[in-house]
């Protein structure tokens, strides 16, 4: 495997939406994203999900390539509540059928939402929620914390607006690392911030591992599995590390000979998947693993499972709305992105606009592939069109050659030995990538 890890550690998206970001040609206006939203809600049966961008850190971790506000300046988190209710309010007048469909997922990412105290939590949730219908029996609420910032009252508040999901940024148990990245974060921390949401009544909780950081060993990163799966999370992900340092400046901190490479770097996945294999975590996804009984779980064998910009999720809706700074939506037709700088963002939404910076509107066939190919990273199979199969094995006659794929009875199957190369294969789907005669440096390693 080795030999394969170094042969297929190209560039490669990850494939959270198709046309990927850097493909995104034909840009929505402000009000062609609105008739996009109505014509998702027109559906009677539509929901839709809420993600809230929460950009501030108090630190930075030099490995992070999210979109972040660093900051010890607390006062920000009133001016910020105020650009959200907003933008809100924007997209309430505009959509009101959004006021109609019920809600079925909720979601503050970051940044760091433990930034915010636990009256500001609040003060950005509560009049919204009390605007909206929420479908209570299907209602999935999930927050990103920092351990190193969590405290029993900003859980209990969140939890009482009926949040019951919870993910924490772990990354890796190993001083050394920590150190290296900027985020020491000793081990009981992390074990009594899961331990305050297991007793709150969080039903899921989720663990985010980074393989391929500067100065991890296979020693290493087997001790922080350990130590991973002794503290037992319902879900646990095994991201690569995206070295992106044309993109994060602060990436260019780490000395080449520190970071662990192609067959070097996939070892490290391979030793967590094997120990979490044999603690009894199934893979439901691309580096997402969760127990048997968890949600995404069940969600996986029921051939429901989704993914969007938010992750893998059980359930999928028609509309995904992301609020703040730099947020991701989308709807079956579009795509759109909020303005990723902040000043531009916060004047826009002062002006009462729509802070569009970009977004793509969907062709026919951006949609037929974008299904193909969430329906391969959920399932690891798919059917293919009459006109895909002689270019399927031709353009994946590598894979093909190493086991590493399947193309039988007009579907294209990811075999157990090729779970690791899931992104090479989507490539064949990604005609916009294909038809690139020079590619630049746009994405991170495959593997």
């Amino acid at each position: 495997m080795t030999d394969l890890f170094a042969k297929y550690d190209v560039p490669a998206p990850r494939y959270t939406s198709y046309p990927t970001v850097p493909f995104w040609s034909d840009s929505p206006g402000p009000t062609q994203w609105l008739d996009a939203i109505r014509t998702a809600c027109d559906d009677e049966t539509a929901s839709w999900s809420l993600y809230f961008h929460l950009p501030f850190c108090e630190t930075l971790c030099t490995f992070c390539a999210c979109n972040t506000v660093i900051t010890h300046d607390h006062g920000r988190e009133a001016t910020y509540i105020n650009l959200l209710h907003k933008e809100w309010q924007l997209y309430r007048e505009q959509v009101p059928a959004l006021q109609r469909r019920p809600l079925r997922q909720l979601e503050l990412g970051g940044g760091s939402p433990t930034f915010f105290s636990p009256d500001n939590l609040k003060r950005i949730l509560e009049p919204i929620l009390a605007d909206i219908q929420i479908e209570t029996a299907q209602f999935r609420a999930s927050v990103e914390v920092d351990p190193r910032r969590t405290t029993r009252e900003q859980l209990v508040a969140l939890n009482s607006l009926g949040f019951n999901r919870i993910s924490l940024g772990v990354q890796d148990f190993d001083p050394v690392v920590q150190k290296l990245v900027n985020r020491e974060q000793p081990l009981e921390q992390t074990r009594n911030v899961t331990d305050m949401a297991r007793e709150l009544g969080y039903n899921s909780v989720n663990y985010d591992l980074i393989y391929g950081l500067p100065r991890q060993t296979p020693e290493s990163f087997r001790q922080t599995v350990a130590q991973t799966v002794e503290l037992r999370p319902d879900c646990i992900a095994v991201y690569s590390f995206a070295r992106v340092p044309w993109i994060k400046p602060a990436q260019r901190s780490y000395k080449d000979e520190d970071l662990p490479v192609a067959g070097e770097k996939r070892a490290l996945y391979e030793i967590a998947r094997n120990l979490l294999a044999e603690a009894g975590y199934v893979e439901i996804g691309m580096d997402h693993f969760a127990l048997p009984g968890d949600g995404l779980a069940s969600a996986q064998r029921n051939g429901t499972l989704h993914r969007n910009f938010m992750g893998y999720t059980e359930l999928r809706t028609q509309v995904l709305m992301g609020l703040g700074v730099s947020a991701i939506s989308e709807t079956p037709t579009c795509f759109h992105q909020n303005e990723k700088a902040f000043p531009v963002y916060e004047r826009r939404v002062q002006q009462g606009e729509v802070p569009t910076l970009r977004g793509h509107l969907l062709s026919q066939e951006d949609r037929r592939l974008r299904e193909q190919i969430l329906t391969f990273m959920t399932r690891f199979e798919v059917q293919l069109e009459p006109s895909q199969s002689d270019d399927a094995t031709v353009f994946l006659d590598p894979l093909l050659s190493d086991g590493l794929i399947e193309v039988r009875d007009q579907k294209l199957i990811l075999t157990e030995r090729g779970r690791p190369f899931l992104r090479n294969a989507c490539m064949f789907f990604d005609q916009r990538l294909r038809q690139q005669d020079q590619r630049p440096k746009l994405f991170s390693q495959a593997l």
